[in-house]
């Protein structure tokens, strides 16, 4: 899903600037926004069967919640307004994700100035053009 999010701006060639290939970057991220993350997002949805526990593996947190985590922050930068559609068919990765962002270390780290913030040199990047 992440290769994905990074051809929403560079569908064409990495190599090209997202300016050099705009409307194949509307083209793409249209059907990613349309069917691409609800689809992942579902069979993340999925995988957190009620009454495993806490996390995706039970009751330790793992990379993977981790991952899961930054994924979904990573969308709502660059997709806010399709993540917030989708949020409410995904109830049991949101709260995932809210027991991510809760954990000690983790919200310190969040708070704290070394947390590199979403920003338009990363794989998530926000275009509002690209997010309908």
């Amino acid at each position: 899903m992440v290769a994905e999010v990074h051809d929403t701006h560079h569908p064409v060639g990495a190599s090209l600037y997202y300016e050099d290939q705009k409307p194949e970057a509307r083209r793409y991220a249209k059907l990613f926004v349309a069917e691409r993350i609800p689809k992942f997002l579902s069979h993340f949805e999925r995988a957190l069967q009620p009454g495993t526990g806490p996390y995706l593996f039970g009751d330790q947190a793992s990379y993977v919640d981790l991952s899961l985590f930054q994924l979904l922050q990573g969308l709502g930068y660059a997709f806010p307004r399709a993540t917030s559609r989708i949020a409410p068919e995904v109830p049991r990765l949101v709260a995932l994700c809210d027991r991510v962002r809760g954990r000690e270390r983790i919200a310190a780290y969040l708070a704290s100035p070394r947390r590199v913030a979403f920003n338009e040199d990363g794989i998530f990047r926000r275009y509002p053009e690209l997010d309908d």
